[in-house]
């Protein structure tokens, strides 16, 4: 019965905050996050100083009003937009870039990752489907195109998506993570942290993915084994307020008729 209560908060807060999707933009690999609620910190996925970041905006600003018509400059921008919280202007840049080359599958693919980004799930997931073809099937975009389909509370469409990307590239520990996200998200932590695990295994495995795991193991309840995960990337005072914060949640959860409502998220860490 306790084992059935603590199920329910945990389905209950995953149906409130979602999973957060970290969706690369064309030439990197997609894998997840922590989730971006509140006081949940992110360290362990945060980009360099956010002054950087602002630079890098404004030199690529720069660069894209200089040769608009070259599509690797409307990228970067976009890339750098997003990463200083413009996800609506990051996705004007990209369409329209792709107007002017409507057949640039890398401009789709990062117009895509902008679209789900700014919330825009399904027009996201329509784009993304131009980016690549069934004959050359682009791993990153199929991943991509999962956790969109998570996004939109499409599960088991979703994870056939993954287990095309996984045929490409079998235990690739960023599409296994989403994977395991997706079964977080449909409410099944046991194999959601079967496939966190097999992730991590991997020695390529980064620590977003050990994030995740973290995360998982939280929800079912067992914050110190949640806790001593965390710590392996995070300093002990955010991994502690990290697990801190989801007990909270679960606490919240247990006796709040309606949950707080929480945002979902894809962000970019560059292209």
């Amino acid at each position: 019965m306790m084992a059935s209560r603590r199920s329910r908060r945990s389905s209950r807060l995953l149906g409130a905050a979602g999973l957060v999707f970290l969706a690369v933009a064309a030439a990197g690999c997609n894998t997840t996050q922590m989730p971006d609620v509140g006081a949940l910190r992110a360290s362990a996925t945060a980009p360099p100083g956010e002054t950087d970041w602002h630079r890098e905006a404004d030199a690529a600003g720069e660069r894209y009003r200089a040769e608009p018509n070259n599509p690797q400059a409307a990228i970067r921008y976009a890339a750098a937009l997003r990463m200083i919280g413009e996800r609506s202007q990051a996705s004007a840049v990209l369409e329209q870039a792709c107007m002017r080359h409507p057949n640039d599958r890398n401009l789709l693919g990062a117009y895509g990752r902008a679209l789900a980004d700014a919330g825009n799930y399904q027009q996201a997931f329509d784009v993304l489907g131009r980016a690549h073809t069934p004959d050359q099937p682009d791993w990153h975009i199929l991943s991509v195109q999962g956790a969109v389909l998570d996004q939109l509370g499409r599960h088991d469409e979703a994870r056939r998506y993954y287990a095309s990307a996984l045929k490409l590239v079998p235990d690739e520990p960023s599409v296994l993570s989403n994977l395991g996200l997706s079964y977080a998200l449909s409410k099944d932590l046991r194999q959601a942290e079967s496939t966190l695990r097999r992730a991590v295994s991997r020695p390529d495995a980064d620590r977003r993915v050990r994030q995740n795991l973290a995360l998982v193991v939280g929800l079912a309840g067992r914050f110190e084994e949640a806790e001593n995960i965390a710590r392996a990337d995070l300093p002990p005072e955010e991994a502690a307020a990290n697990i801190s914060y989801l007990r909270q949640l679960l606490s919240r959860q247990a006796g709040a008729e309606s949950p707080p409502v929480m945002h979902n998220a894809l962000a970019s860490s560059g292209s």
